[in-house]
């Protein structure tokens, strides 16, 4: 198994890089934080803690070696900690660090649920899931995380009609307030009280948007 490749990054996209070793230029999946943190250095040598594995199935004989890149080993090991999850896999759980590996840790730790929502792909039983799953075992990874934003959001109109729609239906002020803000993060391309409140009832059902 390759575990680790030092080269020139040539090519930065929006899941993958392409890193060139010598003659040999490998393509490298990578977490979204990685992303983040490559922009910008492109032409220069960089150096990514890696892991492989095959895509595909097995009986279908189209098994495909992928490579996953990750800042330092303790990222990597996080990883595979993370994708442990029943239901999570490979794919997913790349999408789903989008933020840094020690503020998800973080906020495996103090259970924080409504961040996990945050993440990409991430819906409410998964979170629980992650939660039931992780919680107590991953405290060395949590140090220096940034602490969870606590202050309230203020509501744009469209959302704060959707609110008033969502309380006369019956539903909670509080708890459907923190599901709209959650929705406009992972969601801010909709703009209409008619879009949101079915993607708040889908947030509050567990169903992943």
């Amino acid at each position: 198994m390759i575990a680790g490749i030092e080269g020139k990054l040539v090519q930065l996209g929006t899941e993958t890089a392409l890193v060139q070793v010598g003659p040999v230029t490998y393509e490298v999946m990578l977490p979204g934080y990685c992303i983040s943190a490559l922009s910008g250095l492109i032409g220069s040598e960089i150096t990514l803690f890696t892991m492989e594995y095959y895509e595909g199935s097995l009986g279908g004989g189209n098994l495909i070696p992928r490579m996953i890149g990750f800042l330092d080993p303790a990222e990597r090991e996080f990883f595979t900690t993370f994708t442990s999850v029943k239901g999570m896999g490979i794919r997913k759980g790349l999408r789903a660090l989008s933020i840094p590996i020690a503020d998800i840790a973080a906020a495996v730790e103090a259970g924080d649920e409504k961040r996990l929502m945050s993440l990409p792909g991430i819906g409410r039983r998964m979170a629980q899931v992650i939660v039931a799953e992780l919680k107590g075992k991953l405290e060395a990874f949590a140090f220096g995380a940034e602490p969870a934003r606590t202050a309230p959001t203020q509501l744009k109109p469209f959302q704060a009609e959707a609110l008033e729609i969502l309380i006369a239906w019956g539903e909670k002020r509080n708890e459907v307030t923190e599901l709209i803000e959650l929705a406009g993060q992972k969601h801010p391309e909709i703009q209409t009280a008619e879009a949101l409140v079915p993607l708040v009832y889908r947030l509050k059902q567990g169903v992943e948007v």
